[in-house]
């Protein structure tokens, strides 16, 4: 009797850990997001050298990978709300500017990324990496995502506020 006890808290903690979660979640504002493209690849290993040899790249995969190509459109004063991605989105920003601002940086610091500059594209390494992309303009900013995640993975989970910036 007493093991049927301690598993009915301990679901009951999972429960009330879920639930807050989720209402401590910041979601999105102003921020749609549609998958224009899915693909599931097997095992990868690419590796990728020039000549000269200024330039390499090495992918490897164990196991079944996503690949999704993801256009986000944010209005002004939207956001995409504190997420993380569990792989590596490469991030172009297409139409407007999106300031982006990290989880772990306790200086809130903004980084603007502006359609037709050089400073128009970033990575967000995934992984837990904590994050949010903010309209800070008067005109719609679009991006478009390229996501490598393991297969069936949430593609982005909402995070609370890590309370590092004022907004």
């Amino acid at each position: 009797m007493r093991s049927k006890a301690i598993w009915a808290f301990l679901l009951a903690v999972l429960g009330v850990t879920v639930y807050a979660a989720n209402v401590l979640a910041t979601p999105a504002s102003g921020f749609t997001g549609t998958t224009i493209a899915k693909a599931t690849y097997g095992e990868i290993y690419s590796h990728v050298h020039t000549v000269p040899a200024y330039w390499s790249e090495k992918i490897q995969t164990k196991g079944d990978s996503d690949l999704y190509v993801q256009q986000n459109v944010v209005e002004p004063g939207g956001s995409s709300g504190w997420h993380t991605h569990p792989g590596p989105s490469f991030i172009i920003v297409t139409e407007g500017s999106i300031t982006a601002y990290e989880g772990d940086d306790h200086g809130c610091t903004a980084r603007v990324y502006t359609a037709g500059t050089a400073n128009n594209a970033f990575v967000d390494p995934g992984d837990g990496h904590v994050h949010i992309l903010r309209n800070e303009t008067d005109a719609t900013a679009r991006t478009v995502a390229v996501q490598f995640v393991p297969a069936g993975a949430v593609r982005r989970q909402d995070e609370p506020d890590p309370g590092n910036c004022a907004f």
